[in-house]
């Protein structure tokens, strides 16, 4: 859902709100209860709902995030015994 940044008017306050896009935008300030917010143009920000994205999603094979797969099959990483 979208988050929203509101200023009243009246007094300055400035809140965030999460709404739904086909909500109305309030009003009525909280701080001073007179009917003079206004959304303020900001850039978009929303939350994500659900269990959440990690960086393993959509990822195939042995990519990591912001690697790429090494073409030759030398080197590698190489562990030596513990003695």
């Amino acid at each position: 859902m979208p988050i929203y940044d509101y200023q009243c008017k009246a007094c300055g306050h400035q809140m965030e709100a999460i709404q739904r896009m086909s909500d109305a935008p309030l009003t009525d300030c909280p701080a001073c209860h007179q009917p003079a917010l206004s959304k303020q143009v900001t850039a978009a920000s929303f939350r994500l709902k659900g269990k959440g994205w990690y960086e393993t999603d959509f990822k195939t094979g042995k990519r990591k995030h912001g690697t790429q797969e090494s073409s030759s099959s030398g080197g590698g990483d190489a562990k030596t015994p513990a003695a």
